[in-house]
């Protein structure tokens, strides 16, 4: 069977942002044939068609893959998820997992010639669902790419009332931000949060004498003049380091305090995070 092929008005015209179509073809979800041709390169995209004709009526793609079809799969799984009507015999097929719907899809859109869950939903349920730690950097990624408003996140929470998993839901929504740029950044965020700290800002820009940006931090509060930010590996570079070095130095003489933290930090040592910032935050 051939290889679905998009063109970029039609993945557009099927709700996706510029943003999402970037994303996906980063992150090798979508091919770039030609300047405006476009197809699905996973296995499993590829897959879903032929899945659905044998998934009963009113069957539609979510959770995972539905977030990765709606460009924020940060979520991966190597199974394919689809949301079945509830009460519907389904057969059993290898790869596949099914949630029976609870609640009932609204206004499902077509995606990789399948029909899909709003982003909303996906988002929501992958909140029910997911680890903490695993939420809300899904939920940040989702209002970040465009796949929904946060307004949408807020209304879709209020319908999973009640069903497993939506008091997490429910405190997460309303700390999504569309501003964190990496997982590890919004994970750290939220071990601030949770710690009992102040909500910090994410991505302050720090002007020099001249009110002119000159650098950016991961996360901040402007008033303590305290920044934070997470360290990967590429801040292992030689070259990354000496630049690190001098920005840590300038915002040092300018009247802010550093804190940086690393995977051991995050992961295995949280408390100590919160330790090291609260004498620095005062009352």
């Amino acid at each position: 069977m051939a290889e679905p092929l998009y063109r970029y008005k039609e993945l557009l015209a099927a709700g996706l942002s510029r943003e999402q179509v970037r994303r996906l073809t980063d992150m090798s979800r979508l091919h770039r044939l030609s300047r405006s041709v476009y197809a699905p390169s996973a296995d499993q995209i590829r897959s879903l068609p032929a899945i659905f004709r044998r998934l009963p009526a009113g069957a539609v793609v979510g959770f995972h893959t539905g977030a990765q079809l709606h460009g924020f799969g940060d979520a991966r799984s190597p199974d394919v998820h689809v949301i079945v009507p509830a009460g519907e015999s389904v057969p059993r097929i290898r790869g596949v997992v099914t949630h029976e719907a609870v609640l009932p899809v609204r206004d499902p859109v077509l995606l990789a010639g399948v029909p899909c869950a709003p982003a909303a939903r996906c988002a929501v349920d992958l909140a029910r669902s997911l680890r903490r730690m695993d939420a809300l950097p899904l939920l940040d990624l989702c209002l970040r790419v465009g796949a929904c408003r946060s307004e949408e996140l807020r209304v879709e929470v209020v319908r999973h009332d009640r069903l497993r998993g939506v008091c997490q839901a429910r405190d997460l929504v309303p700390r999504a931000d569309p501003r964190a740029e990496c997982r590890q950044e919004s994970q750290l965020r939220l071990v601030l949060m949770d710690g009992g700290l102040p909500t910090p800002e994410p991505q302050i820009w720090v002007p020099d004498s001249n009110g002119i940006p000159l650098y950016r931090l991961d996360l901040g509060y402007r008033r303590h003049r305290v920044g934070v930010e997470y360290d990967g590996l590429s801040h292992l570079d030689r070259v990354r380091l000496r630049r690190d070095r001098a920005r840590t130095n300038w915002l040092a003489a300018n009247g802010w305090q550093m804190r940086h933290f690393t995977d051991e930090d995050l992961y295995r040592r949280p408390t100590h995070i919160i330790r090291t910032l609260i004498p620095l935050l005062g009352p």
